[in-house]
């Protein structure tokens, strides 16, 4: 069987031709720095400091990290974004599936003023000081409940997933009616189990979130050993506020050498390696879900 082809005008390989040419020089502003970053972590403080890193470590070496996993505060850091990661993440996927599936169902008497409600505060935000004297009034200052029950839920995200559960058709609800199943059942073992990919997507956006919230933590928490690894990750890379335990893991000599700029690049990459792993395992949950909830609205 012969296929045929569109025959591509010369007018439209040239703007492939520009479209190929853009993309390419974006992928390299996008991978310069983090391989940078990345070369540098692995490089000896002299050569950081000397500035002979570019794309490639020079003098391999891991002291940068033995310096982050020997500090006492990075690792609480590392134990507290865990907890808030995971925690938080549950807590956002629950109440935005449990809000999200009734706003999809036609029979849901009210859904429309609801709707419209949760859209209203997306324009329309009450400020920090009201947040702030809210949260203090509900007694969660200075509680790890500041860093989950403030961000509960979002409303991009629950219009993304009611879009989803949109696309399940009425008919198995009905089927299901008429089979005696409640709706709290139909929901648990029906609609969710088909609602992996927008699952996946809601997962990876609010753990992404948890994992590089500072702003909370900055406000909501006073307590060193509650705060998130950003908080540590932001006084040594914006503050420049290393304390004296970080520095004594390592001689002196090193110090001087430019430990401080090797710490830097050894946290950013140890930060972010968590996100950077888990994302091949859902990226294809991601795209599809993200492509259903957006298109089928």
């Amino acid at each position: 069987m012969n296929k045929t082809s569109i025959r591509e005008s010369v007018t439209d390989k040239f703007f492939l031709g520009i479209v190929y040419i853009f993309l390419s020089l974006v992928l390299i502003l996008i991978l310069f720095p983090l391989l940078h970053i990345l070369s540098a972590s692995f490089s000896s403080p002299s050569a950081v400091t000397s500035g002979k890193v570019w794309l490639w470590p020079v003098d391999f070496s891991l002291i940068g990290y033995k310096a982050v996993f020997q500090n006492s505060d990075i690792l609480v850091g590392f134990g507290n974004s865990f907890f808030y990661t995971i925690v938080g993440t549950l807590v956002n996927v629950s109440f935005t599936a449990m809000l999200a599936y009734p706003l999809a169902r036609k029979t849901f008497y009210g859904r429309g003023l609801i709707m419209i409600l949760l859209v209203f505060t997306m324009f329309f935000d009450g400020g920090l000081i009201p947040n702030y004297l809210l949260v203090k009034s509900l007694g969660m200052v200075n509680t790890r409940w500041a860093m989950i029950i403030p961000g509960a839920l979002a409303v991009f995200q629950v219009i993304i997933a009611r879009t989803f559960f949109q696309s399940i058709p009425e008919e198995l609800a009905e089927a299901a009616d008429m089979d005696g199943c409640s709706d709290m059942r139909f929901f648990l073992r029906i609609v969710l189990p088909l609602s992996k990919p927008i699952l996946a997507v809601l997962f990876l956006m609010y753990a992404v979130g948890h994992w590089n919230a500072y702003f909370n933590a900055l406000i909501y928490l006073k307590d060193s050993s509650m705060f998130p690894l950003q908080i540590f990750l932001r006084n040594i890379l914006i503050l420049n506020s290393e304390n004296s335990d970080m520095l004594t893991n390592v001689n002196s000599l090193l110090v001087q050498q430019g430990l401080k700029d090797l710490l830097k690049y050894s946290l950013i990459v140890v930060s972010t390696a968590p996100v950077l792993i888990i994302y091949p395992f859902v990226q294809k949950h991601f795209v599809k879900g993200v492509m259903i909830g957006s298109l089928k609205g």
